[in-house]
């Protein structure tokens, strides 16, 4: 802090030394003999407080939010704006202070006014560029001495100049940029921060060609979200580089400033979905800047990232709370965690026990609970279908009671499309702890009150169970690639994009959502997943980005649906009213759909005496009671084809909202 400081007091002497030399070059350049010294004999009674002045206006234009090695357009904007004040200041004093009606001439005058506002600015932001151009060449110097990997750039020529200033800058190290390949034709030919357009992506062969001829071997691509835009034909791209032998990376982040250019992998699945929904950023800091937050389930796929993202958003203090003693590990020592500013702990707990869970959140005193923690494969749980009541539904009830206990101010229930018109284990258990939650919510009103809210969403890409990494490991293997069913669809979200809009229903939940009566607020919320995908479809599409054909080189096998599948999914109840969230873009809600609070407690009851028994009909009895819709529903999915891709009624109404 005090180096920040004494960079802007610098900064500041800086400008006003500037200022003064400015007004006394403006005097002796336009004025001569008595003329000259006749002003400059007046400049100690003068400059001071227009120096004064002066600093006030560059405070007011934020001449010192900016350091000067990243001084842009913008900076020498403000900077020609503040110069353009203290000369119209200067004018009007001229003019009607000091005229020649009442001295018998003009201090300045026009002429010199003008040629001060040419020197401030020169002198205001020459320096600025010089300096910024003198670290530009010593990090090109640097950034040349450590580059070790022949790169090619690919994508436009915005998203290109962002890259390029965060391998110059440093922020993206060991590249060496040899070229561009831009899909816009118009670019071929020019040259972006010293490095020349080559041609566009199908000249990816013959550019990688010539380069090794030249003593440039190739040895890298990376691609910008323009080069993997639909119109861009990434499919070709890709096949193309896997041809090559070549590594194609993604550029994940294109945010504000050179510095936020991030690099990873580039994965099938990153290409297999609509574009993602844009994340209110200033929202969530809002929300989560200083909150203590708790992740049950903290070392799982959801419950991972949604750690990284609350405390990349500010959040003071995080704990997570898992059962698998590997996954805290894990997740704790991972780069997200390991180097966040914010307090990190960890607790080996099971949420099915009861005590434990109420004594570390009392300790802890969280300011949200976000209950990501479940028995998530349907097949298992079909089998085991006791495990999936201990933990998703007494497991859930422990978390949602030890949370109002802690006095927390919101409880947010990861849940699953699945629990609409629930056909399994898994789609019942995680519908019935929305019911509970949505009770005790009901209970409560006024802003001090603990709000607990469910949000659901479909399958996550990457998640541990997701189809896309075992079709991966078929695909690698050779084949077959197995589908359950030819005519299944499903949503599908990345988990970075499932973790945000999770955060996003919090954050309305927790303000916004804040009613004085139960049923006037909304307890459910669902994220937009767009139009779902067909699981064939989806197949193919991954065995043609492998680098081969569905079919001839890769067969797919339909293997029949598992017990607890149905075709497609569903994101609201028919008997859910729904809600507009005004300004909240990716998130749907509904009003909630409850039983009183005594029936509940009767299921409940009758619930643990099934486990305890071992009496599944017991069980399920509860369940269609509690949930009509689970009421006569087959285990296993219709074999006939239905009449279109689209989902049913709810679900294509959900989508398009």
């Amino acid at each position: 802090m005090q180096k920040r400081t004494f960079k802007t007091a610098v900064m500041v002497v800086h400008d006003l030394a500037a200022t003064a030399a400015a007004v006394v070059l403006t005097f002796v350049f336009r004025f001569q003999d008595g003329a000259l010294a006749e002003r400059l004999h007046a400049l100690p009674l003068l400059l001071p407080p227009f120096l004064a002045y002066a600093g006030l206006i560059y405070a007011w234009f934020r001449l010192y939010r900016t350091k000067w090695r990243f001084a842009s357009l913008p900076d020498l904007a403000g900077i020609v704006r503040a110069a353009s004040v203290t000369a119209l200041t200067l004018l009007v004093l001229d003019y009607v202070l000091v005229s020649s009606n009442l001295y018998g001439f003009y201090f300045f005058g026009k002429v010199a006014i003008l040629l001060y506002w040419v020197l401030q600015i020169f002198l205001l932001g020459g320096p600025r560029l010089a300096f910024r151009y003198l670290k530009y060449a010593r990090s090109r110097q640097s950034q040349a001495r450590a580059a070790t990997t022949p790169t090619l750039l690919l994508g436009r020529g915005a998203d290109i100049e962002i890259v390029l200033r965060a391998i110059e800058s440093g922020s993206v190290k060991r590249l060496s940029p040899k070229g561009i390949l831009s899909p816009r034709a118009d670019e071929a030919g020019q040259m972006m921060r010293g490095v020349p357009v080559l041609g566009g992506f199908r000249d990816l062969e013959q550019v990688v060609t010539d380069l090794a001829n030249r003593g440039l071997p190739v040895r890298r691509l990376v691609a910008t979200p323009s080069a993997l835009a639909p119109e861009s034909e990434p499919d070709d791209l890709i096949a193309r580089a896997r041809r090559l032998g070549l590594p194609l990376a993604r550029v994940t982040s294109l945010g504000e400033g050179m510095r936020d250019a991030e690099l990873a992998p580039l994965e099938i699945e990153d290409l297999l979905l609509r574009p993602t929904v844009a994340i209110d950023r200033p929202r969530l800091e809002s929300f989560l800047t200083g909150a203590r937050v708790v992740v049950t389930g903290g070392g799982g796929s959801i419950g991972a990232e949604i750690c990284a993202r609350a405390v990349a958003f500010g959040a003071a203090a995080l704990l997570v709370i898992e059962n698998s003693e590997p996954a805290l590990h894990a997740v704790l020592n991972g780069p997200a965690l390991l180097h966040a500013e914010a307090e990190v702990q960890g607790a080996l707990a099971d949420i099915r026990d009861r005590e434990r869970l109420h004594a570390i959140l009392r300790d802890f005193r969280p300011t949200y609970v976000f209950h990501a923690a479940a028995l998530k494969q349907v097949p298992y749980l079909e089998r085991d279908w006791a495990e999936g009541i201990k933990t998703n539904v007494f497991g859930s009830i422990n978390v949602a009671e030890a949370t109002v206990a802690a006095g927390a101010r919101a409880l947010v229930m990861i849940s699953t499309d699945k629990a609409i018109e629930p056909v399994s284990q898994l789609g019942v258990t995680k519908r019935f702890a929305e019911m509970v939650a949505q009770s005790l919510d009901a209970e409560r009103s006024g802003a001090e009150a603990t709000r607990l809210i469910a949000v659901r969403f479909g399958n996550v890409l990457g998640s541990a169970g997701s189809v896309v990494p075992v079709f991966k490991a078929q695909i690698a293997r050779g084949g077959p690639v197995t589908v359950t069913h030819a005519e299944m669809v499903r949503y599908f979200m990345t988990v970075r994009e499932a973790s945000d809009l999770v955060l996003t229903a919090a954050s309305h939940a927790d303000a916004e959502g804040r009613g004085d009566t139960g049923d006037q607020r909304a307890a459910v919320y669902v994220l937009k997943m767009g139009q779902p995908v067909r699981i064939r479809d989806l197949a193919e599409r991954m065995i043609r980005l492998a680098g081969f054909e569905p079919g001839e080189d890769i067969e797919i096998q339909v293997t029949g649906a598992r017990p607890g599948e149905r075709l497609n999914e569903i994101l609201f109840a028919k008997e859910e009213p729904r809600v507009t969230l005004a300004g909240i873009d990716g998130v749907m809600a509904a009003k909630p759909v409850f039983a009183d609070r005594a029936v509940l407690e009767g299921w409940i009851a009758r619930l643990r005496e099934a486990v305890a028994a071992g009496d599944r009909a017991a069980a399920e009895a509860v369940f269609e009671e509690a949930i009509p819709d689970f009421r006569n529903r087959a285990r296993a999915v219709p074999t006939t084809k239905p009449e279109s891709l689209a989902p049913p009624p709810q679900a294509a109404e959900a989508a398009t909202a």
